[in-house]
């Protein structure tokens, strides 16, 4: 009999365990300072790394590429929203993007023709969190630790873009192929992307 509730009360103490700890939201979401100013994920680039861009750019007007410097980008994403949309699709809330910029070298060492990556110019993030507004929030960390959500013009224009040009939600999935794939396979793509 002794043996039966201690069984039984150890099974329900590892159970409550397990439920507890599914409803805690993921250790690796974003963390804030003053309830809105997102602290600059240390850790990012041992995070999912989802892409990278050289010169992308979202200017009209041509030519203007040739006369500015091409920059790397480079798109990481919290670990646990990953698989979450590896497996729905979507992104959870809490999903923290980061995007770095990096300049781009071409002669060096025994490189003669391409490109490579070299020293870090900017650090920018895109969050998908309950606590803003519209659910979503942008960020530039310039070379600080913690970053206040823009605001006016500047996010407008952000969301717009993120609004009208993307694959998935407000995220630009349609330059992470194997996310693509995944979105595309879920029915999560945007009616009429």
């Amino acid at each position: 009999m002794k043996t039966t509730i201690l069984t039984l009360v150890l099974g329900y103490a590892v159970a409550f365990s397990l439920a507890v700890r599914a409803q805690q939201p993921p250790a690796d979401g974003p963390h804030y300072t003053n309830g809105t100013h997102l602290v600059r994920p240390s850790d990012y680039r041992e995070w999912p790394f989802l892409g990278s861009g050289l010169g992308m750019t979202y200017d009209p007007a041509p030519g203007a590429q040739a006369s500015r410097p091409q920059l790397f980008t480079n798109v990481f994403v919290n670990p646990s929203s990953h698989r979450s949309f590896m497996q729905t699709g979507k992104w959870p809330d809490k999903t923290v993007f980061v995007l770095e910029f990096r300049n781009a070298g071409s002669e060096a060492s025994i490189n003669k023709a391409g490109r490579f990556q070299t020293d870090l110019v900017a650090l920018e993030a895109e969050v998908k969190d309950s606590r803003f507004p519209d659910g979503w929030a942008f960020f530039n960390f310039g070379n600080r630790d913690q970053a206040a959500p823009l605001t006016g013009s500047v996010v407008a224009a952000c969301i717009d873009c993120h609004t009208k040009h993307t694959a998935v939600e407000r995220t630009v999935v349609q330059f992470y192929p194997t996310l693509m794939e995944v979105a595309r396979r879920l029915g999560t793509v945007k009616p009429g992307f």
